[in-house]
């Protein structure tokens, strides 16, 4: 059996602001995917690889993720996560957790250590407890969005990663607080599989943007469901999902690598923070 080169992209969320500064977030995603890279050369799994990206990103405090989550209406902080892995559609998700430093490790918890796919709420706390995460003594000091002016260019931010390693394997793994000032409870679509984000033997697919419509319109299954039973070229099927979304009145991005090694990453908004490491070894990270 041949082996696969190692491909990886990944996103800090769609919606970014046109003339705002993300020379940080830029230069921090590159250095991710270079990360990543040298993971996938040593034959780290994309499972592991996936949770890793996806953790520092929860922990840098530049996006709308773990450590630099925005509060729901009720000032308190709910994130949610979700990981897959491909070629057993193992999968382990998180919702409305409260009171944890890296919920997408939380998120792998659940798929490795329980029956269940989805914990939420004080139930997800509970777990993560037991299974001794790291806690957030203080989220006052913690969250580095505290006390910052609440705007829109804060709204949005959820970040995820897909994967294709060595052994041809893919995953996907999204972390959210989803939107600012969100009504306590409400749960996107990051943390459901087939909405936020999917991983099959034919694409991993991680999303970001209005998750109403990406729950509605199914985005993540949609891709894969399009390129394996219409016959869809993973370009197209990603635009039409995403189209999808537009029709529902929303916006938003993904970003899917294909068993093959290829990589896209449209979005409908001015901006999607991105970065990717292609087959050919180029890295590319951008927003506009």
């Amino acid at each position: 059996m041949s082996e696969a080169t190692p491909v990886l992209a990944l996103h800090g969320g769609a919606g970014a602001l046109a003339g705002a500064d993300y020379a940080a977030e830029v230069e921090h995603m590159r250095g991710l995917v270079e990360a990543g890279r040298d993971r996938l050369r040593a034959a780290a799994s994309a499972l592991d690889v996936v949770v890793e990206t996806v953790a520092a990103l929860e922990a840098s405090g530049l996006y709308v993720a773990g450590r630099g989550a925005s509060p729901n209406s009720a000032g308190r902080y709910e994130l949610d996560a979700a990981v897959m892995e491909g070629r057993s559609r193992g999968l382990g998700a998180v919702a409305a957790l409260e009171g944890f430093a890296a919920p997408i490790r939380v998120a792998r918890a659940v798929m490795e250590k329980t029956p269940h796919v989805l914990l939420a709420g004080a139930g997800a706390a509970a777990f993560a407890g037991d299974e001794n995460f790291e806690a957030i003594g203080n989220p006052q000091a913690w969250f580095t969005r505290v006390g910052r002016k609440r705007t829109a260019s804060l709204s949005t931010g959820t970040v995820g990663c897909v994967v294709r390693d060595r052994s041809g394997a893919l995953a996907a793994g999204t972390s959210t607080a989803g939107i600012l000032g969100k009504l306590w409870g409400r749960i996107g679509d990051s943390p459901i599989a087939g909405a936020g984000l999917w991983a099959d033997d034919l694409v991993a697919v991680s999303c970001t943007g209005a998750g109403e419509m990406f729950v509605r319109a199914a985005v993540a299954a949609q891709v894969s469901f399009r390129m394996r039973l219409a016959g869809e070229a993973l370009s197209s099927a990603a635009r039409a999902a995403l189209e999808d979304v537009r029709a529902l009145g929303g916006s938003g991005g993904l970003i899917a690598v294909s068993t093959s090694g290829e990589i896209v990453m449209p979005f409908n908004t001015e901006g999607m923070k991105r970065a990717a490491l292609l087959a050919d070894g180029t890295i590319t990270a951008g927003v506009f």
